[in-house]
């Protein structure tokens, strides 16, 4: 494939669709009456996130060749990230996601991804090794494992990258979206996590997806887990008990939830996820970057949508001044250093 003469700040591979979310709160689906339409999916999200915050982005996905996936990539382009290694699939339709919304903590989601998401039939022979290595942050996510031939075509990026740069590993554990049944069970996918693992510099995910990865789910022995795979920085999610992160040389930071009346809890990870990558890439200490990203999590969740809901740097900054301040984390011993 041609090189790419552009180098950007963030390329992310992996889950793309439409989310069709209620206008309607508190109301099963089965009495919504309309709907909003919203670019989605965790990869495009991430990087519309990171494009909101002035980054230049690109996300490398596939859709179906039909009326939706036109739709993704004008919005796309509108949002500021770069479309051009998203590519349509003529044998599936693009992906549309349902969710209820049931504030504070109850947001079903209801994925229409059969018989294919177009966003696994990535190949890699279609990848721009180039553009993966060059990027400041490549993020992958744990759908992208989950079948051929995007499995391979993760996998092979991630050793092409060979940790240069920032190589994040969002690790997003949806069950539901793992095609063979047998890979529904953790213990199955762990292989695929932990081979991730060995080629990316952060780990980022709830407790749940820690422990699909580690085994464990105490929040501190998931990121000594994580750095023991191999990452440079692991980042732990808690729900209402905030973040924890923890580098390898021993550096914590534990950062509270930023109060907000929830909206809708969907896409405050990928906020997060985008304003991380701002962070690093800014260069600032771990505890700023950690009380940012939660900040910019909590902006969404404020919000209906997920990817028009992507918050400003000075919506972020706003709502960091009236937030709590960041509680300094007990520092961990090293890790050891490990090898690929």
């Amino acid at each position: 494939m041609a090189e790419s003469v552009q180098h950007f700040d963030l390329i992310s591979m992996g889950r793309i669709g439409v989310d069709l979310y209620p206008l309607q709160s508190d109301v099963p689906l089965a009495r919504v009456e309309s709907f909003g339409k919203f670019l989605g999916g965790s990869a495009a999200n991430v990087a519309v996130a990171a494009a909101r915050l002035g980054r230049s982005t690109a996300v490398i996905t596939r859709t179906g060749a039909d009326p939706f996936g036109a739709y993704l990539h004008e919005t796309l382009t509108e949002f500021g990230v770069d479309n051009r290694w998203v590519t349509p699939v003529d044998a599936y339709p693009t992906p549309v996601t349902f969710c209820e919304i049931f504030p504070p903590d109850d947001f079903p989601l209801y994925f229409y991804r059969r018989p294919k998401a177009p966003d696994l039939e990535i190949h890699t022979d279609e990848l721009d090794y180039f553009a993966i290595r060059a990027a400041r942050i490549f993020w992958i996510t744990g759908t992208g494992l989950s079948e051929e031939p995007s499995r391979s075509a993760t996998l092979a990026a991630l050793k092409a990258r060979d940790k240069s740069g920032i190589t994040v590993f969002d690790l997003d554990w949806r069950p539901a979206l793992w095609s063979n049944a047998a890979w529904k069970d953790p213990e199955e996918a762990r292989p695929y996590y932990a081979e991730a693992l060995r080629h990316t510099t952060v780990a980022v995910g709830n407790l749940d997806e820690c422990e699909v990865a580690t085994g464990v789910r105490e929040p501190r022995a998931c990121a000594e887990a994580l750095l023991a795979a191999g990452v440079e920085l692991a980042v732990v999610k808690q729900g209402p008990k905030g973040v924890l992160a923890v580098r390898r040389d021993g550096t914590a930071a534990e950062v509270p939830p930023v109060p907000v009346e929830v909206v809708n809890g969907l896409g405050a990870g990928d906020a997060f996820g985008g304003a991380l990558c701002h962070g690093l890439l800014s260069g600032w200490e771990l505890d700023r970057t950690v009380r940012y990203a939660n900040a910019a999590g909590a902006l969404v969740a404020s919000r209906l949508a997920c990817s028009s809901a992507m918050p400003t740097g000075s919506e972020v900054e706003d709502l960091l001044a009236g937030a709590p301040q960041t509680r300094a984390a007990e520092p961990s011993a090293p890790a050891p250093s490990t090898t690929a």
